[in-house]
This record gives structure tokens, C-alpha cells and sequence, in this order.
């Protein structure tokens, strides 16, 4: 199924340049439809998921997004100069497709948060939705917002004023992205808009739970008042979302142009596989996702798990052991026999933690194949970034279910040392524990090894679980032997 797209004829060399820019005006196949869903984190992944399987859902053009960014306003102001326009090209071995999406009506700097409030107290706002990153959430391995983290705790103070007072919410202005969601929900209690619902999207196990969890804490530090309405009021769904998206490239918008006729600043890549499990009630109506095949289930945990730990942390495995072989994207280290072997390894210890009617040999299969896509340019260093945060939740289940069972975990280990090998040469700038991985590399020999295996979990430390000074011993031996395996000539 296909969006309506320009389909004028363009020379492939020149056509950025010479077609003409994306507009509602040029392709009046695309009315404003009225914004009915918030986005929080506008990204490439988000225009690739969310706001292309509403398009395709909604033919009515009764579900507009408006999108706030995160940390730059970059991606909203080059939006909003093609009125929100913007193509999706799947890219896959026998070559591209392109699609261009209506469904972002808004497109807003994340600090524009007048804007916000005003759409999340219109009873007509439905849903919002997040992609901000696992360590976006700033929650501590309690699941609680951080209250070492000082914009968190900046973010307490300034709700803490906004939301006890009587005097309007405007002139708040928290900086995280819990705090902003915080502060919106109170907007609507306020207003009397009456339930909504909240959908992280991002790579997190049991995501609307554990936000649902985070936004409790955070409010209850705030204002007794306001948790109490979140806890009655706001739905919380869980999400399994699954879409390969690399950033885009200048030549990106080239091909672009050439496929739909019209220069695009923004075109997104993609892969041709996507897929979008939920799970949990949408209280003020929601998009008709399920006409684009999106699945509704009871139970999210078998989906997400599979997809957390099979894809996302054989990412992780190849996005630290892949450099050292010396190579830049999925597809050049997964196409390299021994990174291949080592995620066959890890996918086989994986799959023994996972229910068995999840068809585990197929999806196994078609990973392979997504990650052979050369076409897709997905760069290691990009899955690199927030280290910590990723194999807490991709790797550690499956090592320390390993561990109980009382086998070795090499295949899961070897992320963990490809990990502290790859900080000991590469800070990851960007980090959210960048500070704390900074102090644990000041320590000589072991102890610095202890310091970053305990920074992923401190459970890896413990004897009683397997863990302990052998587990650090080993993971020192995989990423010595790591070090020692060259690329092939």
C-alpha cells in the first residue's frame, strides 16, 4: 500500500536541485488534517514508523501529528519549510521505493512548550506518542527518574513551582522529556480534557509499565494532585516497534527526487521491513493502525523480548566487535565470517530464554537478511552510542539467565568485553554515563574492568549468580582475543 506521491520524471543527477520543494500546495493530495496525536522526540525513526503507519491508516486525514524535537530544533525548522512534507524511500537489494507522508501536520522546537501545552489540554488530543531514546528517559535501574541526574532534579524544582501554583503553566520550562510530559498532562488536568493515552515507542522492555512507573514517581515528588490524576486518567501502552533507519546522507535527497519528482531537504531511508506491536487501551480513540498492519495483542513481553534481545542486541554485539575488524556498518560486519559466527553464538544462547512459539528459526532467517541489506547504510557508530543503557536491556537478561543455568554466557559475555574494549579506546561521546565511564577508566587494570562491567548491572558482580571476579576475568580474556583477531586481508 502507497501513500499518493509526485511522479514527475527528474534527471537522477540533478534532480534535488531542479525539482520542485515538497509542498501541500504542489501535492493537494495532502490536507492538514487536524492534530489529534503529540510526538515527542521527532526523528528520523519516528517519521519512518509512527507518522508513516498513521498515513497509511488514516485515508480520512483525521489524524494529524504535531512533533516536537529533542535536543535541536533543526529537524522542525526544515520540516516546517516543506509544510511538513517529507519522503520515505525503502531501500532494498533490487532497489528504492518512495512514498511521501502527510501525517506530521506540526513540526515544533522541543522547547516550544506554550505549543505543548496548549495541545495536550484540547480534549481532541488523543495520543501522545515518545521516541526518545533509552536513556532518554534519564530512570535510574529502579526504573525512577534519576535523582543523581541534575536535570532531573532541575526539572522537580521547576514542576514543583509550576504545578502547586494557581497562575498558568507557561511560563515553566522543564528540560527533560519526562518533565515536559509531566508538565502537558498537568496542562490537561487542568483543563479538564479528560484521558489520554501515552505510547513510548522506544527500544524498552514493557515500555508503557515502566514509563507509566517513571511518570508516577516524578509526579508524586511534584504534586500529590497531579500524580493522582495521571494514575486515574492516562493510559500507558506498550510498544514493540521494529524499522531499520539510518541517518540520512546528502545523496539520500538526491534519490529522493529522482523517485517522487519533488526536492526534499528531510527524505528519510529505510528498510522494507517494518513491523509495530501494541498493547494496552487508548481511552480517547486512536488511528485505525491495524489497517496498515499494525498488531494489537494482550500480551507484549514475548514480541519485545524478541525483538530486544535478537536484533537490537546482536546490533550491539556487532556495533563494538565490528570496528575492531575494521568495519563501519552492519552489513560489512555481519557479511565477516567470525562476526557472524559470534552472533549465530549469541542468538543460540538468546533463544533459550524466549518462548518457543515465536517462530525463533524464521525471524532468525530474516534478520540475517535485513542485516546482508548493503543497500542500507546503517552505521555502526550510530548503534554504538548510549552503551550503558543499551545492553542493560538487551544483553544482561540473557547473561545472567546463562549464568543461572550454570553455563558460561560466552556468546552474551562477548558483548560486554567487546563494550569495555571499545570505551577503553572511544569515550562514546553522547553517553548518558559518559562521566561515569570516564571515572572507571582513571582505575588501573581489573578495577577498571569491575567499574564498567558494574556500570551495565551491578548483578554481574554478584558470586551468587555466577558473577564476580571470574566473569570480570573472562570478560578481560574475550576482549584480549577480540583485540588479537585481525580483519581478514
Amino acid at each position: 500500500m502507497r501513500a499518493p506521491s509526485a511522479e514527475r520524471p527528474v534527471d537522477a543527477d540533478h534532480g534535488a536541485e531542479t525539482a520542485p520543494r515538497l509542498s501541500r500546495a504542489l501535492l493537494p493530495g495532502f490536507p492538514t488534517a487536524p492534530v489529534r496525536i503529540v510526538h515527542l522526540g521527532l526523528g528520523a525513526f519516528h517519521r519512518a514508523h509512527q507518522a508513516w503507519y498513521t498515513q497509511l491508516a488514516d485515508p480520512e486525514h483525521e489524524w494529524g501529528i504535531a512533533a516536537f524535537t529533542g535536543r535541536s530544533p533543526q529537524a522542525a525548522t526544515e520540516l516546517s519549510a516543506q509544510d511538513c512534507l517529507y519522503t520515505v524511500v525503502e531501500r532494498s537489494a533490487a532497489g528504492d521505493t518512495a512514498t511521501v507522508v502527510g501525517s506530521i501536520v506540526e513540526a515544533r522546537d522541543g522547547a516550544d512548550l506554550p505549543r505543548l501545552l496548549d495541545l495536550l489540554a484540547l480534549e481532541s488530543t488523543a495520543i501522545v506518542t515518545l521516541t526518545v531514546t533509552e536513556s532518554g528517559y534519564r530512570l535510574d535501574t529502579d526504573g525512577r527518574p534519576d535523582a543523581s541526574d541534575p536535570a532531573v532534579e532541575q526539572d522537580v524544582a521547576i514542576l514543583s513551582a509550576a504545578c502547586r501554583a494557581e497562575e498558568a503553566l507557561a511560563e515553566a520550562r522543564p528540560t527533560t522529556a519526562l518533565g515536559r510530559l509531566v508538565l502537558g498532562l498537568e496542562a490537561r488536568r487542568r483543563s479538564g480534557a479528560g484521558p489520554i493515552a501515552i505510547v513510548p515507542c522506544d527500544n524498552i522492555a514493557d515500555g508503557g509499565a515502566l514509563v507509566r512507573g517513571a511518570v508516577l514517581a516524578l509526579a508524586e515528588r511534584v504534586d500529590p494532585a497531579t500524580a493522582a490524576w495521571i494514575a486515574e486518567q492516562v493510559s500507558f501502552v506498550s510498544a514493540s516497534v521494529d524499522r531499520i533507519t539510518p541517518r540520512p546522507t546528502p545523496a539520500d535527497e538526491v534519490a529522493a527526487a529522482a523517485l517522487t519528482g519533488c526536492s526534499d531537504a528531510v527524505p528519510v531511508v529505510t528498510e522494507p521491513f517494518t513491523d509495530w506491536v501494541l498493547s494496552g487501551d487508548f481511552p480517547a480513540g486512536r488511528p485505525a493502525w491495524e489497517r496498515a498492519g499494525v498488531r494489537f495483542v494482550d500480551d507484549l513481553e514475548p514480541f519485545e523480548q524478541r525483538k530486544l534481545r535478537l536484533l537490537n542486541g546482536a546490533h550491539s554485539l556487532l556495533a563494538y566487535a565490528g570496528p575492531l575488524r575494521g568495519h563501519a556498518t552492519v552489513a560489512e560486519a555481519v557479511g565477516d565470517s567470525a562476526c557472524r559466527a559470534w552472533v549465530e553464538e549469541y542468538w543460540d544462547e538468546t533463544e533459550r530464554h524466549l518462548p518457543e512459539d515465536l517462530d525463533l528459526a524464521a525471524y532468525r532467517r530474516a534478520l540475517l537478511e535485513r542485516f546482508d541489506n548493503a543497500r542500507i547504510e546503517h552505521r555502526l557508530q550510530q548503534i554504538a552510542l548510549e552503551g550503558v543503557t543499551k545492553l542493560r536491556v538487551r544483553i544482561v537478561s540473557t547473561l545472567l539467565g546463562e549464568l543461572a543455568a550454570g553455563r558460561p554466557g560466552t556468546g552474551s559475555l562477548r558483548v560486554v568485553a567487546a563494550w569495555v574494549r571499545a570505551v577503553q579506546t572511544d569515550d562514546r561521546p553522547g553517553d548518558a554515563a559518559a562521566d561515569a565511564i570516564t571515572e572507571a577508566l582513571r582505575l588501573p587494570g581489573t578495577e577498571r574492568t569491575t567499574a564498567l562491567v558494574r556500570l551495565i548491572d551491578p548483578r554481574l558482580l554478584d558470586p551468587s549468580r555466577g558473577g564476580g571476579p571470574a566473569l570480570v576475568a573472562e570478560v578481560e580474556r574475550l576482549g584480549a582475543d577480540l583485540v588479537r583477531i585481525r580483519p581478514r586481508p
